[in-house]
Order: C-alpha cells, then structure tokens, then sequence
C-alpha cells in the first residue's frame, strides 16, 4: 500500500486547501477548483503508481487544458504572472494570487517543482515535440529569465502609474497575447536546442518564484545507493538535467526536478 501514499497524500494538501479556502473566503469556487486540481494530479500519479505510460500528460492536459480554457478564456482570469502582479498591486487576495500562493510560491516547499510538469500549459504543448531528451548540452543562459519577470513586473505597474482605464480587459488581452509569445518562444527554443524544456530552463519567469522554494521541497527524486550501478541511464532521459543519483540538495541542478519520473521508469535496479 506505501505506493498509493503520494496520490493520496497530494489529493489530502489539495482538499485541505480547497476546504479552507471556501471557508474563509466564503466561495464554493474554491472548493470545486482545488478539489479538481488535486484529483487530476493524484490520478495521474495513480496511474503512474499502475505503470500507465501516459500517466502525467493525462495530469498535464486534465489541468492544463482547464486552466488556460476555463480559466483563462472563459473566466477572463489572467493566470499569467501578469494577473499576479495586477492583483498584488491592488491588493486583493483573489484568482492569480492565490494560485501563485499554492502552486508556485508555497506550495513548491511540498511538491517542489511538480507545477513544471503537472499543470503548467505552457509545458502541456511543449512536450509533444520530439525533443523529450536534451539534444545539447544545457546552455548558461538561465539569467534570461530574470529579465522577463522584471519586464512582466514592469508592464504592470507602468499601467497603474499610467492610470490606464479598464485594467481587467488589459490583463485578458496580455493572457492571451503572452500565451502566443509563450508558445512562439517556446517552439523555437525546442527546435534550435534540440530540447523541449529550453523554454523552461532559460526564459520562464515563474521560475524566479519555484527555484528557491523547490530546494526545500519535501517529495524529492532519491537514489538508493546500494541498488545503483551507476549506468547513466536516468541522466540520459532527465528533461531538466538533474543528477539523481546525488541525494543532496545541492545536487546538479537540483531545483529543476519537475517529478516526471522518467528516471524512475528508465532505472533498470528500481534504485530511485
């Protein structure tokens, strides 16, 4: 039974929140979207426990697809980190600023990464390109990124000291037109390097928020070394370049472990 203890596990953190959200904002929104969010991702890690091959894109497309379609487009909520910084600007503990609570500032302490690759829909599209294993060596380019959450943090303000009228209308057409630009970037990205996640190595902003957060998360990838043999295999198939087999913290690239388990299922000692 220990192999069902992560689906469950997750599923509990996500009910607790959803349950005390509802409470104490008084919205049953919460409660509905939480309880969502947590019954795809223990699904997904159900169907990974019962070695379904597609276990997380079934995660990644039931989350990521409701998010970007129902949230996003439907519900006009800017869950880029555009519609976080507009409504930490004004204030209110609402829609983008509570799923950054959870999923990217808080929540990594629990779950690390597992944002990158559950839920994230703009990694959803991105992993359907072929370039799953790095092709190239991973580039020093990580510095990018810092340079699009400050331009995203700067957009935002530059509005509200601009006094622009109709903000909320602003911040649907920048979802959309981030997105785009998301998607664009991202394409390229995988085909010049070779590497589906180079979007997520060297521009994506949110990883200002997860990186830091992810050093201490509790769910980690370990390594059983009286089991390993050192083959290299699960460094060949690691999308993000991390060293399993190092259990410190400080392993190589540690904080970009995104829980795909690739690694896992390639391990030929069921050593991680």
């Amino acid at each position: 039974m220990k192999k069902y203890l992560m689906p469950l596990g997750i599923l509990m953190v996500f009910e607790t929140i959803a349950v005390t959200l509802w409470l104490t904002k008084d919205n049953l929104f919460y409660l509905l979207n939480f309880s969502y969010i947590g019954f795809a991702i223990a699904l997904g890690l159900f169907l990974f426990v019962m070695k379904y091959k597609h276990a997380r894109r079934v995660t990644q497309l039931l989350v990521g697809l409701y998010m970007l379609i129902y949230l996003g487009l439907i519900c006009n909520e800017n869950m880029q980190i555009e519609g976080f910084w507009y409504y930490l600007f004004t204030g209110v503990f609402e829609a983008a600023t509570i799923h950054y609570a959870v999923a990217k500032i808080f929540g990594p302490l629990i779950f690390g990464r597992g944002w990158c690759g559950y839920a994230c829909w703009t990694a959803m599209v991105l992993d359907f390109l072929p370039y799953k294993v790095p092709g190239k060596p991973r580039k020093k380019l990580g510095w990018i990124r810092y340079i699009t959450f400050a331009g995203s943090m700067i957009f935002v303000a530059a509005l509200f000291l601009a006094n622009v009228g109709n903000m909320e209308r602003i911040m649907f057409w920048a979802f959309i037109i981030g997105n785009l630009l998301y998607y664009i970037a991202g394409i390229v990205l995988a085909f010049v390097f070779k590497d589906n996640r180079a979007f997520c190595k060297y521009i994506c902003p949110i990883t200002v928020f997860l990186k830091p957060m992810s050093y201490f998360s509790i769910i980690r990838i370990k390594c059983d070394k009286d089991k390993c043999i050192s083959c290299g295999k699960c460094k060949q198939v690691c999308p993000m370049d991390v060293d399993v087999t190092d259990n410190s913290r400080k392993r190589k690239n540690g904080t970009e472990c995104i829980l795909c388990f690739e690694c896992v299922e390639k391990c030929p000692k069921d050593a991680l």
